[in-house]
Formats: C-alpha cells, structure tokens, sequence
C-alpha cells in the first residue's frame, strides 16, 4: 500500500517545532529572573539554581523511555499528554510559593518535556521522505537555537516590566494552541504491547547521566567539595560502562545502539555531542561576559546576544540548499573550522572592541551555529532503516540533551579553571573569559575530527532523492489523520 507522506512545508514539522520553542524559551528565560524569584522565595539567588538543575536533570534521566513509550502508548496519545502535563507543570510553577514546590512542578515540566519533544520528532520521521529529511529537520531544529539566545532577553523584559510568573503563563495559550494542531495532525497509532520495558537499562542509563551532570557541576560550583565530585563522575562512568554492557546484551533494550554501527549516525552522536557542547556553553559565558566584564546590565547584556539570534535567522534560508548542494562531510569539516574560529574570536572581546564589531562576530557564530546544528541533525537519520528509526531517535535525543547539560556545566568549569589562573579577587574577570572561550574552542575543534571521517557519499541519499509517494513508509495501515 502507497502511503502519501508529509510534504516539505507541511504544518506537522512546524507543530513539534513549536513543542521545541516553548519547552526551550522558559528553560532559558528563567536565568535572568533568578534574583526576583529568590526574592519571592526568600531565598538567596545562588540557591535558585537547583530549579534549573532539577529541570535538566529530569529531562536526561527520563528521555531513554520516551521512544518505549511513544511504541507502546501511540505517538499521538503521548504527545498530546505531555503538551498537556507541561502547560499544568508551567502553571504550577506560576503560582509556586517556595524554592521546594517550584523545583518540585519543574521536575514535572522536565519529565513532559522527555516525552513531548523526542516523540513529536519520531512522528515526523515517521512521516516524511527521505528527500524531505533536510526542510523538516530544519524546521524542528531552529528553535533548539533560537530560544536560548531569545530566552535571557524576554526573561529580563517580563522581570522588569511585569512578574517572573508571567514567564510560565505565557505557556498556557502556547500549549492549548499546541494540543489544539496536535490532535489534527499528528497520525493516530494503535500501541504495541509485546515489548517489556528494560528497567534495568533505565536505572543504568539514567544514573550514569544523573551522576556525571551533578559531578560536573559540583566541580564549577564548589571549592570545598574535595573528593566527593570525583567519585560521583567516576561512579558515573562505571554505570555508563555497564549501561553500554547492558544494551549491547538485552534482547529488548531501553537504548539501542544497533544504529551506532552507521558511520553517518554515530559521527552525529559522538563528534555532534562535542560540538554541542561547545555552543551550549556559549549561551551562557556570553551574557555573563557582557554583565562582569563589561559591567552591563543583564537586559542589555542580552540584547547584545540577540547578534546570534539574528545569524541563526538569515541563515535558515540557505541550510537547506546548502545541504543539497554540497556533500556533508565537506559541510560539516568547512562550516565546523569557521565555528570554532569565531569561538576562539571571544577570546578577544573586550569593552574596546567596538560594538559593531561585537555584534558581526557573534552574528557570525549564529551563523555557523545554525548551519553545524541543522547538518548535524539531518545527517543523523539519512541511513537509518525504518526498523531502526524508534531506537535511534530516542538515543539521539538523548545524547543531544545530555550534552545541552553538559555544555553549561563545561562552561562554569572552564570559567572556574581560568579562575585559577587569574583570581577574580584580583580584578582580573576578562582574561579569565578569554581562556574559557579558548577551551571551549579546542572543544569545537576536536568536534571536526569525527566528520573526517565521513566518506563524500554520506547523505547523498537525501541529498539527491526526489520527493513523493514512497511504498516503504512505516506508518502502519490503520492510521487515520
């Protein structure tokens, strides 16, 4: 039977976009609300880091059993329940009157964020061609982008000219709008009930991630942690390691890694993992250098960070027929070095560098940023047979999350490793951020490596397909839009 499937522009890519911006924009709009809700709190604003922490946290440990989850209960019933469990977590947060119930409703936000994203991006590639591959990972992949570089200065507008709860509530027309599409576009599937679920791969997996984003962070936060941050990273890996030992050896695991064996693929995994740890970090050493280092304001210093956003914007028009034109490997490696030279480029930001050369630099890495991230996502999928798709995609949601987290935590260590070098007590914060910027660049560096390995073919099967009518969809027969 010929399935019709989803054109380029159709609106189901645009609808888990959507999930993606609104699940994104508060995560990053709260940073710069932090001291008003200490305020309400009664708490001090170092403190209010475990609501961004706990967030993040759940998120990681949870996405490993969105894919399970998705197969057993439809892709449809579980997206529209997370964009429905999220809106409530967003509201309890709203009206949270204490440091406890709000990192409390924000682990409930993180664990419907694990299902809302990851199975929204399974329906699309569902759904699509293989010639369609590149437009709708674009689209699912801009807000990934934009809502961190957006989110500081629409947090900073709302905290100053209104309340730090307006910043939750703007979630709820964006979520009943979201479940409105959801129940229209999104194809309805019958659950499978032959699968058991791999709990000893969700411990594993979860515990080893919990362990090395606290690891970390207990690294760049705490001068008195002593030894305690070291065993937790290496505990981390030990699990890690027996998580790996685990997959490789169920016959139903949680995390598959049969995909890992596609050059394609893995280089999104591993090499993509560097990489986005090194502009996650970006989003936050950037708005920090302006603030100390400068001495702006937290809203100015965010307007100044717009310059990223702006490059994100002008690039997404071109990714796509970039893509086509040129083959991955070539895109990744090129576009990959100009990355990491405007990375090493902050290492040279100073107040007398004039603004409007600020602003093209980080307009510049917006840029390159948006191009690296879109190939990275695109090629991850171009290979992976329909059998295979649920158990990719759930382990790429999972590394692409896990080195989110990451990539804020390497950037509070490297800025506490330069510290060392030069001692803030001494006034000397600017060259600290120089060698924290050029850490992160080796970073980005080191990312490259992976794609040279790529051959020139890789991804020439969406590259060069032609859009239409496939017979090889895995959609099954009984789906009804």
């Amino acid at each position: 039977m010929k399935v019709r499937l989803f054109p380029a522009g159709s609106a189901l890519p645009l609808l888990v976009a959507g999930a993606f911006f609104m699940e994104n924009l508060d995560a990053t709009a709260i940073v710069t609300a932090l001291p008003q809700m200490a305020r309400s709190f009664n708490v001090l604003a170092v403190d209010m880091n475990i609501g961004i922490s706990a967030y993040i946290l759940t998120l990681t440990v949870f996405i490993p059993a969105s894919g399970w989850i998705a197969n057993r209960f439809g892709a449809r019933y579980v997206f529209s329940s997370a964009i429905v469990l999220f809106t409530l977590a967003s509201i309890l947060c709203a009206f949270s009157t204490s440091l406890t119930s709000f990192t409390a409703a924000r682990m409930l936000q993180g664990f419907a964020g694990s299902l809302m994203v990851p199975v929204g991006r399974l329906v699309v590639l569902r759904s699509i061609s293989k010639a369609d591959l590149i437009r709708a990972v674009a689209t699912i992949t801009w807000p990934g982008l934009v809502a961190p570089v957006l989110g500081p200065p629409i947090g900073g507008f709302i905290t100053t000219y209104a309340s730090w709860h307006w910043i939750f509530f703007l979630n709820v027309p964006l979520g009943i709008f979201a479940l409105f599409f959801s129940l229209r576009l999104i194809p309805q599937q019958q659950g499978e009930k032959g699968i058991p679920f791999d709990f000893t791969g969700f411990i594993l997996t979860g515990s080893a991630c919990l362990g090395l984003m606290f690891g970390l962070d207990m690294f760049s936060q705490n001068h008195q942690a002593g030894w305690l941050p070291g065993v937790i990273l290496a505990a981390s890996v030990l699990l890690g390691v027996l998580a790996v030992r685990h997959s490789l050896r169920s016959p139903h695991p949680l995390l598959p890694l049969v995909a890992l064996k596609i050059k394609s693929y893995a280089v999104t995994v591993f090499g993509g993992s560097l990489f986005r740890i090194a502009i996650n970090a970006l989003p936050f050493m950037l708005p920090l250098l302006f603030q100390l280092g400068y001495d702006m304001s937290a809203f100015n210093a965010g307007l100044l960070v717009l310059a990223v956003f702006a490059g994100n914007l002008v690039m997404k028009p071109f990714t796509s027929a970039i893509l086509h034109r040129f083959p991955f490997r070539t895109v990744l490696v090129i576009n990959g070095l100009l990355n990491a030279l405007t990375i090493f480029a902050c290492a040279l930001l100073t107040p007398q560098v004039p603004t409007a050369l600020t602003l093209l630099l980080l307009f510049v890495s917006g840029m390159t940023r948006s191009m690296q991230f879109t190939a990275l996502n695109t090629l991850a999928f171009s290979q992976i047979p329909a059998e295979k798709m649920i158990g990719a995609n759930t382990l790429f949601n999972t590394a692409q999350q896990f080195s989110a987290g990451i990539g804020i935590a390497f950037g509070a260590l490297a800025l506490r490793f330069a510290d060392y070098f030069y001692p803030t007590e001494q006034g000397a914060v600017l060259p600290s951020f120089h060698v924290a910027f050029l850490l992160v660049g080796i970073l980005a560096l080191l990312a490259i490596i992976d794609s040279l390995t790529l051959s020139a073919t890789d991804g020439d099967e969406i590259r060069h397909k032609k859009s239409g009518v496939v017979s090889s969809s895995p959609q099954p027969t009984k789906d009804k839009n």
